[in-house]
Protein backbone atom coordinates (compact mmCIF):
# COMPACT_ATOMS: atom_id res chain seq x y z
CA UNK A 1 0.00 0.00 0.00
CA UNK A 2 0.90 3.41 -1.17
CA UNK A 3 0.80 6.30 1.90
CA UNK A 4 -0.54 9.47 0.77
CA UNK A 5 1.64 11.50 -1.30
CA UNK A 6 3.87 8.48 -2.17
CA UNK A 7 7.70 10.37 -3.32
CA UNK A 8 9.88 8.55 -5.84
CA UNK A 9 12.53 9.44 -8.39
CA UNK A 10 11.97 10.59 -11.85
CA UNK A 11 14.93 7.96 -13.20
CA UNK A 12 18.29 7.58 -12.62
CA UNK A 13 20.53 7.72 -9.47
CA UNK A 14 24.09 8.51 -9.47
CA UNK A 15 26.46 5.44 -9.90
CA UNK A 16 29.32 4.25 -7.33
CA UNK A 17 32.33 4.85 -8.54
CA UNK A 18 33.30 1.33 -9.00
CA UNK A 19 31.11 0.72 -11.63
CA UNK A 20 31.08 4.09 -14.00
CA UNK A 21 32.63 7.34 -13.82
CA UNK A 22 30.56 9.88 -11.46
CA UNK A 23 28.73 12.43 -12.56
CA UNK A 24 29.00 11.65 -16.04
CA UNK A 25 26.47 10.55 -18.54
CA UNK A 26 27.17 7.99 -21.29
CA UNK A 27 30.26 6.62 -18.70
CA UNK A 28 31.89 3.56 -20.31
CA UNK A 29 31.70 0.29 -17.95
CA UNK A 30 34.34 -0.28 -15.55
CA UNK A 31 34.09 -3.78 -15.58
CA UNK A 32 33.41 -6.74 -18.06
CA UNK A 33 31.83 -9.70 -18.73
CA UNK A 34 30.28 -11.62 -15.29
CA UNK A 35 31.87 -9.07 -13.29
CA UNK A 36 30.17 -6.37 -14.77
CA UNK A 37 27.07 -8.61 -14.46
CA UNK A 38 27.88 -8.94 -10.52
CA UNK A 39 29.06 -4.51 -10.50
CA UNK A 40 25.62 -4.12 -11.78
CA UNK A 41 23.54 -5.83 -9.73
CA UNK A 42 25.79 -4.47 -6.69
CA UNK A 43 25.46 -0.90 -7.71
CA UNK A 44 21.59 -1.88 -7.75
CA UNK A 45 21.41 -3.09 -4.10
CA UNK A 46 23.17 0.11 -3.19
CA UNK A 47 21.04 2.15 -5.05
CA UNK A 48 18.17 0.62 -3.65
CA UNK A 49 19.41 0.84 -0.09
CA UNK A 50 20.30 4.73 -0.51
CA UNK A 51 16.58 4.94 -1.35
CA UNK A 52 15.06 2.75 1.56
CA UNK A 53 17.62 4.95 3.50
CA UNK A 54 16.33 8.28 2.52
CA UNK A 55 12.37 6.82 2.78
CA UNK A 56 11.50 7.17 -0.85
CA UNK A 57 7.89 5.04 -1.45
CA UNK A 58 8.23 3.94 -4.88
CA UNK A 59 11.52 2.59 -5.59
CA UNK A 60 13.14 2.02 -9.01
CA UNK A 61 16.66 0.66 -10.01
CA UNK A 62 18.33 3.81 -10.12
CA UNK A 63 19.03 2.73 -13.83
CA UNK A 64 22.55 1.90 -12.37
CA UNK A 65 22.00 -0.81 -15.27
CA UNK A 66 22.56 1.46 -18.28
CA UNK A 67 24.46 3.56 -19.37
CA UNK A 68 22.09 6.00 -20.74
CA UNK A 69 18.02 6.51 -20.70
CA UNK A 70 17.51 5.79 -24.34
CA UNK A 71 20.37 4.22 -25.84
CA UNK A 72 20.38 1.49 -23.54
CA UNK A 73 17.49 0.32 -24.79
CA UNK A 74 17.81 0.71 -28.49
CA UNK A 75 21.42 -1.37 -28.30
CA UNK A 76 19.11 -3.76 -28.07
CA UNK A 77 16.84 -3.76 -30.80
CA UNK A 78 17.93 -5.00 -34.08
CA UNK A 79 17.63 -2.51 -37.43
CA UNK A 80 19.69 0.03 -35.80
CA UNK A 81 23.54 0.15 -36.75
CA UNK A 82 25.73 1.97 -34.08
CA UNK A 83 28.99 2.23 -35.82
CA UNK A 84 27.34 4.44 -38.90
CA UNK A 85 26.68 7.13 -36.76
CA UNK A 86 25.50 10.74 -38.25
CA UNK A 87 25.28 14.00 -36.28
CA UNK A 88 21.25 15.47 -35.53
CA UNK A 89 20.44 17.84 -33.22
CA UNK A 90 18.65 16.13 -30.30
CA UNK A 91 15.46 18.03 -29.39
CA UNK A 92 16.02 21.22 -31.52
CA UNK A 93 18.66 21.66 -28.70
CA UNK A 94 22.14 20.07 -29.23
CA UNK A 95 24.20 18.47 -31.40
CA UNK A 96 24.93 14.64 -31.70
CA UNK A 97 26.47 11.84 -33.05
CA UNK A 98 23.84 9.24 -32.91
CA UNK A 99 23.19 5.60 -34.28
CA UNK A 100 21.41 5.12 -37.96
CA UNK A 101 18.15 3.27 -38.14
CA UNK A 102 19.34 1.23 -41.65
CA UNK A 103 16.50 -1.51 -41.49
CA UNK A 104 12.97 -2.79 -39.52
CA UNK A 105 13.29 -2.33 -36.10
CA UNK A 106 12.92 -5.11 -33.77
CA UNK A 107 13.13 -6.43 -30.18
CA UNK A 108 14.47 -9.97 -30.24
CA UNK A 109 14.19 -10.67 -26.74
CA UNK A 110 13.80 -8.88 -23.14
CA UNK A 111 15.99 -6.03 -22.55
CA UNK A 112 15.53 -4.54 -19.24
CA UNK A 113 13.16 -7.72 -17.77
CA UNK A 114 15.88 -9.78 -16.15
CA UNK A 115 16.95 -6.82 -13.87
CA UNK A 116 13.37 -5.94 -13.11
CA UNK A 117 13.01 -9.14 -11.57
CA UNK A 118 16.24 -8.81 -9.71
CA UNK A 119 15.00 -5.23 -8.55
CA UNK A 120 11.38 -7.10 -7.25
CA UNK A 121 13.36 -10.03 -5.04
CA UNK A 122 15.26 -6.78 -3.55
CA UNK A 123 12.17 -5.08 -1.91
CA UNK A 124 8.45 -5.25 -0.68
CA UNK A 125 7.76 -1.78 -1.73
CA UNK A 126 5.98 -0.43 -5.00
CA UNK A 127 8.33 -0.61 -7.75
CA UNK A 128 8.63 2.02 -10.74
CA UNK A 129 10.70 1.14 -14.00
CA UNK A 130 11.36 3.76 -16.69
CA UNK A 131 11.67 3.13 -20.43
CA UNK A 132 12.43 5.66 -22.71
CA UNK A 133 8.80 6.74 -24.70
CA UNK A 134 8.68 6.49 -28.52
CA UNK A 135 8.76 10.24 -29.49
CA UNK A 136 12.32 10.84 -27.64
CA UNK A 137 13.74 7.23 -29.19
CA UNK A 138 13.21 8.69 -32.76
CA UNK A 139 15.04 12.16 -31.67
CA UNK A 140 17.73 10.01 -30.63
CA UNK A 141 18.43 8.56 -34.04
CA UNK A 142 18.85 9.00 -37.71
CA UNK A 143 16.09 7.43 -39.55
CA UNK A 144 17.63 5.79 -43.06
CA UNK A 145 15.24 3.43 -43.53
CA UNK A 146 11.34 4.49 -42.72
CA UNK A 147 12.36 8.08 -43.90
CA UNK A 148 9.07 9.46 -41.57
CA UNK A 149 9.64 10.03 -37.80
CA UNK A 150 5.99 9.35 -37.21
CA UNK A 151 6.10 5.68 -38.75
CA UNK A 152 9.31 4.96 -36.79
CA UNK A 153 7.63 6.08 -33.46
CA UNK A 154 4.54 3.81 -34.46
CA UNK A 155 7.05 0.69 -34.44
CA UNK A 156 9.11 1.93 -31.41
CA UNK A 157 5.49 1.94 -29.57
CA UNK A 158 5.08 -1.88 -30.83
CA UNK A 159 8.27 -3.01 -28.98
CA UNK A 160 8.00 -0.60 -26.07
CA UNK A 161 4.34 -2.38 -25.54
CA UNK A 162 6.04 -5.78 -25.82
CA UNK A 163 8.72 -4.78 -22.69
CA UNK A 164 6.02 -3.45 -21.31
CA UNK A 165 4.19 -6.16 -20.57
CA UNK A 166 6.93 -8.00 -19.82
CA UNK A 167 8.18 -5.75 -17.21
CA UNK A 168 4.28 -5.75 -15.65
CA UNK A 169 4.25 -9.82 -15.54
CA UNK A 170 8.03 -9.70 -13.41
CA UNK A 171 5.95 -7.27 -10.23
CA UNK A 172 6.41 -3.85 -11.41
CA UNK A 173 3.90 -1.43 -10.55
CA UNK A 174 4.56 1.54 -12.55
CA UNK A 175 6.06 1.85 -16.20
CA UNK A 176 7.08 4.96 -16.72
CA UNK A 177 7.82 6.63 -20.10
CA UNK A 178 10.61 9.55 -20.64
CA UNK A 179 8.97 11.74 -22.99
CA UNK A 180 11.31 14.95 -22.92
CA UNK A 181 10.29 15.26 -26.94
CA UNK A 182 7.33 16.13 -25.29
CA UNK A 183 8.08 19.62 -24.31
CA UNK A 184 9.60 20.16 -27.81
CA UNK A 185 7.87 18.84 -31.25
CA UNK A 186 3.98 19.73 -29.78
CA UNK A 187 2.18 19.38 -33.64
CA UNK A 188 3.92 16.22 -33.61
CA UNK A 189 2.89 15.43 -29.77
CA UNK A 190 -0.88 16.24 -30.61
CA UNK A 191 -1.19 15.02 -33.88
CA UNK A 192 0.05 11.80 -33.53
CA UNK A 193 2.58 11.37 -29.93
CA UNK A 194 0.24 10.70 -27.61
CA UNK A 195 -1.48 8.50 -29.67
CA UNK A 196 1.85 6.63 -29.78
CA UNK A 197 2.29 6.30 -26.41
CA UNK A 198 -1.00 5.07 -25.51
CA UNK A 199 -0.18 2.04 -28.29
CA UNK A 200 3.01 1.38 -25.78
CA UNK A 201 0.67 0.98 -23.03
CA UNK A 202 -2.01 -0.88 -24.81
CA UNK A 203 -2.92 -3.65 -22.68
CA UNK A 204 -1.22 -2.86 -19.63
CA UNK A 205 -2.88 -3.54 -15.70
CA UNK A 206 -0.49 -1.90 -13.66
CA UNK A 207 -0.13 2.14 -13.21
CA UNK A 208 1.53 4.01 -16.28
CA UNK A 209 3.30 7.48 -16.75
CA UNK A 210 4.47 9.89 -18.55
CA UNK A 211 7.76 12.11 -17.27
CA UNK A 212 7.67 15.29 -19.37
CA UNK A 213 10.90 17.94 -18.34
CA UNK A 214 13.16 20.82 -19.31
CA UNK A 215 15.84 17.29 -18.64
CA UNK A 216 19.40 16.85 -17.08
CA UNK A 217 21.39 19.31 -15.20
CA UNK A 218 23.45 19.46 -18.36
CA UNK A 219 25.16 22.67 -19.43
CA UNK A 220 23.46 22.29 -22.99
CA UNK A 221 19.51 22.14 -21.08
CA UNK A 222 20.26 24.83 -18.26
CA UNK A 223 21.33 27.09 -21.52
CA UNK A 224 18.55 26.55 -23.61
CA UNK A 225 16.59 27.21 -20.11
CA UNK A 226 18.03 30.39 -20.01
CA UNK A 227 15.95 31.19 -23.59
CA UNK A 228 12.41 30.61 -22.33
CA UNK A 229 12.09 33.65 -20.22
CA UNK A 230 10.00 34.61 -17.68
CA UNK A 231 7.27 31.90 -18.07
CA UNK A 232 7.73 28.51 -19.41
CA UNK A 233 4.48 27.55 -20.80
CA UNK A 234 5.54 24.37 -22.82
CA UNK A 235 3.39 21.84 -20.91
CA UNK A 236 -0.08 24.40 -21.79
CA UNK A 237 0.70 23.04 -25.49
CA UNK A 238 0.05 19.30 -24.49
CA UNK A 239 -1.65 18.49 -21.20
CA UNK A 240 -4.94 19.33 -22.85
CA UNK A 241 -4.63 16.29 -24.83
CA UNK A 242 -3.16 14.02 -22.12
CA UNK A 243 -5.70 15.12 -19.75
CA UNK A 244 -8.08 12.85 -22.18
CA UNK A 245 -5.76 9.97 -22.54
CA UNK A 246 -5.12 6.70 -21.02
CA UNK A 247 -2.31 7.80 -19.23
CA UNK A 248 -2.47 7.07 -15.56
CA UNK A 249 0.10 9.77 -14.38
CA UNK A 250 1.85 12.85 -15.37
CA UNK A 251 5.22 13.60 -14.18
CA UNK A 252 6.21 17.12 -14.61
CA UNK A 253 9.34 19.40 -13.49
CA UNK A 254 7.93 22.46 -11.00
CA UNK A 255 10.64 22.81 -8.64
CA UNK A 256 12.73 26.19 -9.37
CA UNK A 257 11.51 26.12 -12.69
CA UNK A 258 9.51 28.70 -13.82
CA UNK A 259 6.81 26.90 -14.86
CA UNK A 260 3.21 28.32 -13.76
CA UNK A 261 1.62 25.98 -11.15
CA UNK A 262 -1.81 26.84 -12.65
CA UNK A 263 -1.12 24.99 -15.80
CA UNK A 264 -1.64 22.16 -13.35
CA UNK A 265 -5.19 22.89 -13.85
CA UNK A 266 -5.11 21.50 -17.68
CA UNK A 267 -4.43 18.03 -16.07
CA UNK A 268 -7.03 18.24 -13.15
CA UNK A 269 -7.92 14.61 -12.61
CA UNK A 270 -4.95 12.97 -13.37
CA UNK A 271 -2.57 11.29 -10.92
CA UNK A 272 0.69 13.90 -11.19
CA UNK A 273 4.05 13.41 -10.11
CA UNK A 274 5.19 16.84 -8.87
CA UNK A 275 9.10 17.55 -9.58
CA UNK A 276 9.86 19.19 -6.19
CA UNK A 277 13.53 18.63 -6.21
CA UNK A 278 15.86 20.92 -8.73
CA UNK A 279 18.30 18.33 -10.47
CA UNK A 280 20.41 21.49 -12.27
CA UNK A 281 21.80 22.94 -8.29
CA UNK A 282 23.98 20.75 -5.99
CA UNK A 283 21.96 22.86 -3.46
CA UNK A 284 19.95 20.35 -1.39
CA UNK A 285 16.36 21.65 -1.01
CA UNK A 286 15.39 21.75 2.56
CA UNK A 287 12.33 19.74 3.36
CA UNK A 288 10.38 23.45 4.20
CA UNK A 289 11.27 24.17 -0.07
CA UNK A 290 9.81 21.02 -0.67
CA UNK A 291 6.92 20.75 1.26
CA UNK A 292 5.82 24.71 -0.40
CA UNK A 293 6.25 23.09 -3.35
CA UNK A 294 3.98 20.19 -2.57
CA UNK A 295 1.32 22.97 -0.94
CA UNK A 296 1.36 24.84 -4.36
CA UNK A 297 0.44 21.97 -6.18
CA UNK A 298 -2.10 21.03 -3.86
CA UNK A 299 -4.16 23.99 -5.17
CA UNK A 300 -4.60 21.98 -8.46
CA UNK A 301 -4.41 18.29 -7.56
CA UNK A 302 -6.27 16.58 -5.29
CA UNK A 303 -3.72 15.32 -2.48
CA UNK A 304 -4.67 11.09 -3.21
CA UNK A 305 -3.22 11.99 -6.42
CA UNK A 306 -0.42 13.65 -5.87
CA UNK A 307 2.92 12.11 -5.87
CA UNK A 308 5.74 14.04 -5.10
CA UNK A 309 8.68 13.21 -6.79
CA UNK A 310 12.32 14.92 -8.63
CA UNK A 311 12.08 17.45 -11.57
CA UNK A 312 14.39 14.39 -13.60
CA UNK A 313 16.88 12.12 -13.12
CA UNK A 314 20.46 12.50 -10.97
CA UNK A 315 22.72 10.53 -12.53
CA UNK A 316 24.85 14.16 -13.36
CA UNK A 317 25.30 14.51 -9.31
CA UNK A 318 27.43 13.91 -6.38
CA UNK A 319 26.00 10.31 -4.60
CA UNK A 320 26.38 12.71 -1.24
CA UNK A 321 24.08 15.35 -2.85
CA UNK A 322 21.35 12.67 -4.41
CA UNK A 323 20.86 11.25 -1.41
CA UNK A 324 20.70 14.45 0.51
CA UNK A 325 17.90 15.82 -1.93
CA UNK A 326 15.87 12.43 -1.27
CA UNK A 327 15.72 13.07 2.14
CA UNK A 328 14.67 16.16 1.81
CA UNK A 329 11.72 14.99 -0.82
CA UNK A 330 10.84 12.63 1.62
CA UNK A 331 10.76 15.15 4.97
CA UNK A 332 9.05 17.86 2.89
CA UNK A 333 6.54 15.31 1.76
CA UNK A 334 5.97 14.11 5.29
CA UNK A 335 5.43 17.66 6.56
CA UNK A 336 2.49 18.12 3.95
CA UNK A 337 1.02 14.44 5.03
CA UNK A 338 0.96 16.15 8.92
CA UNK A 339 -0.81 19.05 7.81
CA UNK A 340 -3.08 17.26 5.63
CA UNK A 341 -3.48 14.84 8.26
CA UNK A 342 -4.45 17.59 10.75
CA UNK A 343 -7.36 19.49 9.17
Amino acid sequence: MKPLLPTSTAGSLPKPSWLAQPETLWSPWKLEGDELTDGKHDALRVSLHEQHQAGVDIVSDGEQTRQHFVTTFIEHLSGVDFENRKTVKIRDRYDASVPTVVGPVSRQKPVFVADAKFLRTQTDKPIKWALPGPMTMIDTLYDDHYKSREKLAWEFAKILNQEAKELEAAGVDIIQFDEPAFNVFFDDVNDWGIKCLERAIEGLKCETAVHICYGYGIKANTDWKKTLGTEWRQYEEVFPKLQKSNIDIISLECHNSRVPIELLELVRGKKVMVGAIDVATDAIETPEEVANTLRKALEFVDADKLYPCTNCGMAPLARDVASGKLKALSEGAEIVRNELANR
